[in-house]
């Protein structure tokens, strides 16, 4: 398609009213209806909640770059309130509903918000549990949910025993979403114009987003991102893509809004008119083949689960038709993103016409620096630069970034701004890459994650678990051996995939399947050492039952590995491999 009329800038909410006297009466939203169909919200609908919320907000004494938090699941009422924050030059902050009632309560005191919206009691209460730290920055609580109830969840606490705050000190700053939007709509209908004289006092280089960054290890930091960052991030994905995108496509989105990638799926769907259905992680592969969107992105694992399910038939035709099932048929546009998806799965998908995009970014780079082009790819590579990204590699093989989608510096942490740049002002990215011959970047490595064996040796852990991510059966594979003889790994299995490997080898009993999953393994590792230096070779592993997840603290919420955690989790297990 031709992007050019999208090449402009502008802040994202900006973006919806400007689409309005093309497209107010069209479908933006389709959302589950809980009686298993769909309901339509029109891009008139989102637009009036956008605006109640700026101007409620407005009303109350927010002003222009105050931070405003979000920790809430999925539904156009988080997009409603991240976007009416933006409208009236504040500064969205999300939380992950995932977060640890400490988590939450350092983000709303670090990023000094002034608002919060939540949507449920569970995570209200996590609020509440720690409510001596947040309640003196906080002008307000909004409950995204109408049904949240705030005594409920104070006499929840106080049954397991935690000190709660007394309901008056709580009520004196609620509000419910419908008392917002009834308060927001008055004053639109008051003034107006003033929704458009707060977006006009907004400029590209006023923070729009403010996300912290989940990291592998110590405090979260705070990226503030301008809307000219994300903006023209958003402009050199647009050209990059274009063939293969259209306007008014449909998309399903399931990606946590709480994330760029499924806020940037959004926001992506406002510029070019798409109508987005909304589902879940659970239901999201259930709801392909009746949606049959044209756009999907997502992590790989959702990627993996297709092709692994087409595999299963023996035959080309039969496997595209498999794939065809399971995803309605008519998807033009797929991105994976969050961690590399397996080249393994992209061949296969390709030869049945699914060509996979992928790239690399980081939260510092607005997030993305590098895309492969639906014309030019390689599969064992995260891409090219985008159209204004510099890129150079230091001496050391680090990535170093630069353009005018690239943060400033960290909020209220000057060192770790100073330690993040160059003197001449690089982005140190933190991950060792390397150039093809034809200009593909390819990363070999986390620059902070080198292993030093007990002989001195240096070696990059993600240099020797690369060579597992093709593996249809081994989920995750953590090399171990800093100040140790020699290298071993912690291997975690793909349960969906062994239990029909087993039942095809016709394994049965406990000690049989034990026998025949470290058979497997040992293959797969013996393998992958004849492409390692002797010194990096696994010599020991173990197979690991407790699976890596984001709820056990073990996955980051965007999927990477916590290397020191599952380091600390697992220390018996690793340690035993160096027994005697």
């Amino acid at each position: 398609m031709d992007v050019s009329k999208y090449m402009d800038l502008n802040p994202a909410a900006r973006v919806v009213f400007n689409s309005l006297p093309e497209r107010r009466s069209r479908v933006r939203f389709m959302i589950p209806d809980g009686q298993g169909d769909w309901r339509a919200i029109t891009w008139g609908a989102f637009a009036n909640e956008i605006e109640a919320v700026g101007l409620y907000l407005n009303s109350i004494g927010v002003k222009l770059g105050d931070r405003a938090t979000i920790l809430a699941h999925n539904c156009v009422e988080w997009m409603s309130a991240a976007l009416g924050i933006q409208a009236m030059g504040g500064v969205m902050v999300p939380i992950y509903p995932s977060s640890t009632a400490e988590q939450i309560a350092y983000v709303i005191d670090h990023s000094d918000a002034r608002v919060l919206f939540v949507d449920s009691e569970k995570l209200l209460r996590r609020v509440l549990e720690q409510w001596e730290q947040v309640e003196g920055g906080l002008l307000r609580i909004i409950a995204l949910n109408d049904e949240l109830d705030v005594a409920k969840s104070l006499e929840a606490l106080r049954a397991d025993g935690v000190v709660a705050p007394s309901a008056s000190k709580v009520a004196e700053k609620f509000a419910t979403w419908s008392q917002v939007r009834a308060q927001g709509r008055a004053l639109a209908e008051e003034s107006p114009e003033k929704i458009y004289q707060l977006l006009d006092n907004v400029s590209l280089d006023h923070n729009a987003v403010m996300l912290y960054t989940s990291g592998t290890t110590g405090l979260p930091k705070g990226v503030p991102l301008t809307h000219r960052n994300v903006g023209v991030n958003g402009r050199d994905w647009m050209q990059c893509n274009a063939p293969l995108l259209e306007e008014g496509f449909v998309d399903l989105l399931w990606l946590p809004l709480s994330h760029i990638f499924g806020f940037g799926e959004v926001c992506l769907g406002n510029t070019l008119g798409f109508v987005t259905y909304w589902t879940d992680p659970v239901q999201v592969l259930s709801k392909l083949p009746e949606v049959r969107p044209e756009v999907f992105m997502s992590v790989p694992r959702m990627f993996e689960k297709m092709a692994m399910a087409a595999m299963e038939e023996s035959t080309q035709k039969a496997q595209r038709a498999k794939l065809d099932a399971i995803t309605g048929g008519n998807m033009k546009f797929c991105l994976s993103g969050g961690a590399g998806l397996k080249r393994e799965v992209k061949e296969f998908l390709f030869s049945h016409d699914m060509l996979i995009i992928e790239g690399y970014g980081l939260t510092e780079a607005s997030p993305t620096l590098t895309l492969n082009r639906p014309s030019d790819f390689r599969f064992d590579s995260v891409g090219k630069p985008l159209p204004s990204v510099e890129l150079k590699l230091a001496e050391d093989g680090e990535i170093l970034a630069r353009g005018d989608s690239i943060f400033n510096g960290y909020h209220k942490n000057a060192r770790a701004t100073e330690e993040t740049f160059t003197s001449d002002g690089w982005l140190k990215t933190g991950d060792i890459g390397r150039w093809t011959d034809d200009g593909f970047l390819q990363i070999i490595d986390r620059k902070k994650e080198i292993i030093v064996t007990a002989q001195g040796k240096n070696i990059p852990p993600a240099n020797i678990e690369i060579r597992f991510r093709d593996d249809p059966y081994i989920a995750h594979v953590v090399a171990f051996g800093d100040g140790k003889p020699f290298i071993t790994a912690g291997v975690w299995l793909h349960e969906e995939a062994i239990e029909p490997y087993l039942e095809e080898h016709g394994v049965n009993g406990d000690a049989a399947r034990a026998e025949a999953l470290q058979k497997l393994v040992s293959d797969r590792v013996e393998r992958a050492n004849q492409g390692l230096a002797r010194f990096e070779t696994i010599k020991k592993f173990v197979i690991v039952d407790e699976p890596l997840t984001v709820e056990g603290g073990l996955l980051t919420p965007t999927l990477k590995v916590k290397r020191k955690k599952v380091y600390e989790r697992f220390a018996d297990a690793f340690e035993s491999l160096y027994q005697k």
